[in-house]
């Protein structure tokens, strides 16, 4: 269990994971750029489904506000792989199997899950501005809508 919770202002911690095609990708891959961190419990469950299909449907209006988009789950890399293939997802899925990257973020830990006390995946997004800090930590997310919110607080157009 987590008690962390990251704050604004603060340095994103550095990682490096294997993505879907089994290719290391690490945060400082993508310094000098926003990129937009998310964490979903796993693949191809329907809300993470709806939230991967949302970034998916919103990336190329992302990009060009200047975005990149990575998820992370704790899915091995051949369902992550399944899981893109499956829904035509076009960023990076990594996988973070021993959950050390959600519990450094906070994305694990206590949660309630229909009225009940669980530990689990914390759905998550942070955005990390180009100098690597923390613009956005954003904790228990719903899938439905998230990209829509997010695009309103970093003042995107819909």
């Amino acid at each position: 269990m987590t008690d962390v919770r990251l704050e604004a202002g603060e340095q994103a911690p550095a990682f490096s994971l294997t993505d879907q095609n089994g290719s290391t990708v690490s945060l400082g891959d993508f310094a000098g750029e926003n990129v937009i961190v998310y964490f979903y419990p796993a693949a191809m469950t329907p809300g993470c489904t709806t939230e991967a299909c949302d970034f998916r449907d919103n990336l190329n209006s992302l990009k060009s506000a200047g975005y990149q988009v990575i998820g992370i789950s704790k899915d091995a890399p051949a369902r992550n792989k399944e899981f893109q293939e499956q829904e035509g997802l076009n960023f990076p899925l990594l996988s973070d199997e021993d959950l050390a990257v959600h519990k450094t973020y906070g994305a694990y830990g206590e949660k309630k899950l229909y009225g009940k006390t669980v530990e689990g995946v914390i759905r998550s997004t942070f955005v990390v501005d180009p100098d690597g800090s923390l613009r956005l930590p954003l904790y228990n997310v719903k899938a439905t809508g998230h990209v829509a919110s997010l695009r309103k607080k970093l003042g995107i157009d819909a």
